[in-house]
Parts: C-alpha cells; sequence; structure tokens
C-alpha cells in the first residue's frame, strides 16, 4: 500500500520535532513534568522515538508498528503539554497560556492521524 501525504506529514513532523529533542532540548526538558528524574535523558530519549518512528512511517512493512507507536508516544508525553499548561498558569502570556490549552485537545487528530498510518502499514 503507498504512503499518503497525511502519513507523510506525519512523519516529517516527527522527524523536525524528533530533531529538535537533540539541537535544543532545553525547552523540551522545562516540560517533562516535575516528578520525573532525569529529564535531559527522557528528552533524548522521547526525540529518538520520535526520529524511530518518523523513519519507519516512510516504508509499508514497518508503517503498521511505527503509527501504534507513534499513536503510544503522543499519549505518553502528552502529561508534558499538561505540564507546559500549568506552569504558564503562574508565568506566562495569555496568549501562551492559550495556545498551551489549545493544544491539548489536538493530540486527539495527532493519535487518530498516527492510527491511520497504521491501517496503511502491511500486516506481518
Amino acid at each position: 500500500m503507498s504512503r499518503s501525504k497525511t502519513t507523510t506529514g506525519l512523519a516529517v513532523l516527527f522527524g523536525v520535532l524528533g530533531t529538535l529533542h537533540f539541537v535544543k532540548p532545553e525547552p523540551f526538558e522545562q516540560i517533562v513534568p516535575k516528578p520525573l528524574p532525569r529529564k535531559k535523558e527522557l528528552v533524548y530519549v522521547s526525540g529518538a522515538a520520535e526520529l524511530a518512528c518518523a523513519a519507519g512511517l516512510l516504508h509499508p512493512r514497518t508503517r503498521r508498528l511505527a503509527g501504534l507507536a507513534s499513536a503510544g508516544l503522543l499519549v505518553a508525553v502528552f502529561p508534558a503539554n499538561v505540564q507546559m499548561a500549568a506552569d504558564l498558569q503562574n508565568k506566562g502570556s495569555r496568549t501562551a497560556l492559550t495556545i498551551a490549552y489549545a493544544r491539548l485537545p489536538l493530540q486527539i487528530p495527532l493519535i487518530r492521524w498516527a492510527l491511520k498510518a497504521a491501517r496503511e502499514g502491511k500486516s506481518v
């Protein structure tokens, strides 16, 4: 089955964000939930996972697993998005706070997008 434009778009999104985790990890470290230790290492692990998902989405033989992994990764990093919104409650502009809270429900279409990509992959 061929790759759709939306699957390619998701791969690009994960590729760009995964790369940013290594190039500029500080903003990602700041949103790791407070109770979690070793924030930089968690940022690098999640960045590597995003890059692996991006690569996997590009090939039909790995797309199913990569799509499911992408959906799981989006669920796993959701607490970081919540942490960002909570932190901006006390310090941050009204615009930044609005954007942070608006991002939260956007995880749902991203997860659906990843699951759609998984359906485009070959069953192994």
